[in-house]
Formats: C-alpha cells, sequence, structure tokens
C-alpha cells in the first residue's frame, strides 16, 4: 500500500509491482504466441523506469523525432518509428535513432526513401496500410475514419512493393479486446495478404488492452499463433501502450475548497483535468475516484473542480460517505498511461511531481515540477 504522506502533492505515482505485474503477462504473451512486442512512448515514457522494463522487453515505438531520441539514448536501443509526416530537419536523427521507418504515404517514402538508402546501415523501411475497419466507438481516437489522414488503401498500392518497403504498419485499435483484433485481421488480410509474401514483418500497432482484467490472452495467443502459421516468414510485431502500464498507479491530490451554487457543491482540488487528466474531457470518460461512487446518490455528493480558469475544468459526480474537509486527499486510480504524457501547463498550474512506488516500500521522486520549468517552456 502507498505510503502517501512520503510523495508531494498532486503527485503521479507509479507502483513497481504492478507493473511488473503487467510485464510479466505481456512477457508470457510475447514468448507463448512468438511475437515481439514493444511499449509505444506516445501513451507511456517515464524513462525512469525504463530499467526495469528493459528486464522484460527490448524495444519501443516511437511518433516523433524526440520520443526516437528517447528510445535511443533512455531505453537503450533503436526505436521502431511511425510519424504521419517526416520532415527535412528531423529525418536524419530519425535515421541516426532508428531500426525500423514506417512512412504515412507513398508521397513521404517517395521523398525520403532515397535518404534511407544513400545512408546504408540496417534501418528497415515500412508503409502504413489503412485496413478501412476499426471497432472504436469514440471518432476522436479512430485511425480508419473516412477520410482518415492515417495509411495508405490497398487500392493505392502497385502490384509490386516499391524498393525498400519490408513491412506493412496497422493500427486501427483504441483499447481494444482480442475479438477486435480477430474482426481486423480478417478485414487486413482480405485487403492486403497479397503483398505479404513480399515483406519480412507486420506490424499490428497498438491498442491491444491484454492487461485488462477482462481480456481474453488466450484467445489473443491463439489468433497470433494462427497468423505465424499462415505467413510464417513474417516476423509480427504489437506495440501497446496503454497495456503496458494500465492500472499500474494513481494522480494524488488535495481538496483545496469547496464552493456552493444552486445546490452543487464542488470540491477544488489542486490537479486540473484540462491539463492533468486530459484524456477524461477528449475521450470522455469518468475516472474512478478511491473511496468514492460515481453517481448522485448518497449522502455527500460532490463535482470535482480543476484548479484552471477554463470553465469546463471539472467533472461530476461522486458520492463520498463523509463530508469533504479542506486538505483531504483525493486519489484518482490508473493514471500512468496517457495522462502524463498529456499533460500541459496551461495558466501556469502547478504540474503533479512524478514517482514510484518500490516493491521494496521505498518512495521515489523522479521529477519535482517548479515555476523554472513553466518559464522555461514560456521562452
Amino acid at each position: 500500500m502507498i505510503d502517501f504522506d512520503r510523495f508531494p502533492s498532486p503527485c503521479y505515482i507509479m507502483e513497481e509491482e504492478l507493473l511488473r505485474k503487467n510485464l510479466t503477462l505481456i512477457q508470457e504473451v510475447a514468448d507463448r504466441a512468438g511475437v515481439e512486442i514493444i511499449l509505444a512512448f506516445k501513451a507511456f515514457a517515464m524513462w525512469r523506469s525504463f530499467p526495469i522494463f528493459r528486464e522484460y522487453i527490448a524495444h519501443s515505438t516511437a511518433s516523433s523525432v524526440y520520443e526516437a531520441r528517447l528510445a535511443y539514448e533512455e531505453f537503450g536501443s533503436k526505436a521502431h518509428t511511425y510519424s504521419p509526416a517526416y520532415t527535412e530537419a528531423d529525418f536524419p536523427l530519425i535515421m541516426q535513432c532508428s531500426s525500423h521507418i514506417t512512412f504515412n504515404s507513398l508521397s513521404q517514402y517517395r521523398r525520403f526513401y532515397p535518404k534511407v538508402k544513400a545512408a546504408g546501415g540496417d534501418i528497415s523501411c515500412g508503409i502504413r496500410v489503412n485496413p478501412e475497419y476499426a471497432e472504436i466507438e469514440t471518432e476522436l481516437y479512430n485511425p480508419c475514419a473516412p477520410g482518415t489522414r492515417f495509411g495508405v488503401l490497398a487500392e493505392q498500392l502497385p502490384d509490386r512493393l516499391p524498393e525498400g518497403i519490408e513491412g506493412f504498419h496497422c493500427h486501427n485499435h483504441c483499447e481494444s479486446s482480442s475479438y477486435a483484433l480477430e474482426h481486423s485481421l480478417t478485414h487486413l488480410e482480405e485487403k492486403f495478404a497479397r503483398w505479404f509474401p513480399q515483406l519480412k514483418w507486420l506490424n499490428l500497432g497498438g491498442g491491444h488492452l491484454m492487461t485488462r482484467k477482462d481480456y481474453d490472452v488466450e484467445h489473443l495467443i491463439r489468433l497470433l499463433q494462427g497468423l505465424r502459421v499462415r505467413y510464417p516468414h513474417l516476423r509480427i510485431i504489437l506495440e501497446p501502450g496503454s497495456a503496458f502500464a494500465w492500472q499500474t498507479g494513481v494522480l494524488t491530490s488535495e481538496v483545496v475548497d469547496i464552493v456552493e451554487n444552486r445546490g452543487i457543491s464542488t470540491a477544488i482540488l489542486n490537479v486540473s483535468f484540462t491539463c492533468h487528466m486530459p484524456d477524461c474531457l477528449e475521450m470522455p470518460y469518468q475516472p474512478v475516484v478511491r473511496g468514492a461512487e460515481l453517481g448522485e446518490q448518497g449522502p455527500y455528493v460532490y463535482r470535482l473542480g480543476g484548479n484552471s480558469c477554463l470553465s469546463g475544468d471539472y467533472m461530476g459526480y461522486w458520492s463520498f460517505d463523509h463530508e469533504l474537509q479542506i486538505g483531504e486527499r483525493i486519489v484518482f486510480e490508473d493514471m500512468i498511461h496517457y495522462t502524463i504524457v498529456k499533460t500541459n501547463m496551461f495558466n501556469g498550474i502547478h504540474h503533479p511531481a512524478i514517482g514510484m512506488w518500490s516493491q521494496a516500500g521505498e518512495a521515489k521522486i523522479f521529477k519535482a515540477f517548479s515555476y523554472e520549468d513553466y518559464r522555461d517552456r514560456m521562452s
């Protein structure tokens, strides 16, 4: 059990024991299915924890030059890199930090592959393909929505793939089940399998939430084993983000004021939904609050408000079994994946510290933010 008194407030706190539990499951899936599962930085990039990750996995995936550099310098291996669009300024460093580079379009391939070829080395190039199928309810997160800017359609590919294209990358899941993957594979193979003999690898992207309690891990393993039987020459890669850090830590906060307005009680916290939990507003979803029930039924019901000046920086309602007090700690569950990497300093709001509760019961503070961090970002 985390000793919250040993951490500053607010603070993101990861639990090492829970992280290792997820990593153990992911490693087992990879070993039994005969595939490689790599970490997507877009969901989790707490680099101080990378030594733990390296005990279980060997590689990571990047979506930008900064993420690629983080993979190379801090994860200790070159990245599997995909970006919707590379630039002339960034591409030399992208090549330096990447073992795989996936192009989003044929025009990007034509523009940048000559640089890869001229550089020599062992970079393996691929193209992102669009299976035109996804089981994602929130349109904001659907990469296969009509008119999407992501990936190449089957009808746009020539019968013979361009020189240097060794892999396909397909991403069309978001915290999805193994059954969504089964349906996706059907569409992917129907549209693109005729090119598979020309490839060396197939990257099935992220969104495979295999560490969720109700996820059918055995079904996932059977799917991947079957895929490898059908295409034994292909190296199969998955790059989930959320699955690694799913339910591995919290965001702690405190009540700083309670405001009453026409029968609505709002507990104002020293954190912000728009700054520190943006997925709650974008997705949208209401997070789990420790010791509270979601809804308006109960003796002590509060809306939870952030401390920015944005009018919509609040969520509600939660029912507590007691009257909240100024200074009382409010703990938001499962706030490690996507939240930390999406935080911002809108309004100059104090940034939560970042820490870990070790298996040995040690409170490790990786980063505590200050005014200088805000000032430097605004310069």
